[in-house]
């Protein structure tokens, strides 16, 4: 196995549970709460300038021009793609990126988004670009398990959200990621590697939760 094979076999029970979650089922299925799926949608935005910010930090790391490039390359990519298709969502949902914007994140976003920088800032370009794979991947493989579910779904939104991660540029993306995590991690310390893929994978399961319950502030 590679080394992105080994992480996700150490993830898998956590990456179970994000699979089954009942935010995510619901949402490919269509029983989903419109309100459940606004409240996510606005707490994104916070997650997305964070990332956009982050995956700077990752490739002002690299110790190669390729990676760099590669890095810089996935961020534009995001940049683009992710707050092109999220505009539309807020647009369609009643919202603008300004109304987003101001919304107070919930504290596992903070957390999250804290956990990623900090990673990236404070240790390797390997742990780095490893902390932020499980989001991506994770996505693609919710996709790919509930896709059948959607031919059932009589909500367009819920069905349009879902379809970007099952789009060739998306899958792409997330490879050319496993592939950089694969080249270097080969002879990194795999439990450092590991470490940092199932605390984030940990925060993947946690934040659907929380959106799911609307888990703001108790105070």
């Amino acid at each position: 196995m590679n080394i992105t094979e080994r992480l996700r076999k150490e993830a898998d029970e956590i990456w179970k549970e994000i699979k089954e979650h009942p935010f995510v089922v619901e949402l490919y299925t269509g029983d989903l709460p419109l309100d459940k799926f606004e409240f996510y949608i606005l707490q994104d935005y916070y997650y997305l300038v964070k990332s956009i910010r982050n995956f700077s930090i990752i490739s002002s790391k690299a110790s190669s021009v390729d990676n760099m490039r590669e890095v810089t390359e996935i961020l534009h990519l995001e940049a683009q793609s992710e707050f092109e298709g999220y505009e539309e969502f807020l647009d369609r949902l009643g919202y603008s990126l300004e109304d987003a914007a101001k919304v107070e994140p919930i504290p596992v976003n903070v957390s999250y988004s804290s956990f990623l920088i900090s990673t990236s800032s404070l240790n390797s370009f390997e742990l780095g670009i490893t902390s932020v794979l499980p989001c991506f991947w994770s996505y693609a493989e919710i996709a790919e398990y509930h896709r059948d579910k959607l031919s059932e779904n009589n909500k367009q939104i819920y069905k349009d959200w879902a379809k970007v991660y099952e789009t060739k540029s998306y899958l792409n993306l997330v490879e050319r990621m496993k592939d950089i995590v694969n080249e270097v991690g080969e002879g990194y310390p795999f439990e450092e590697l590991k470490d940092v893929f199932i605390t984030a994978s940990r925060y993947e399961y946690m934040f659907w939760d929380a959106v799911y319950n609307k888990k703001g502030w108790p105070i």
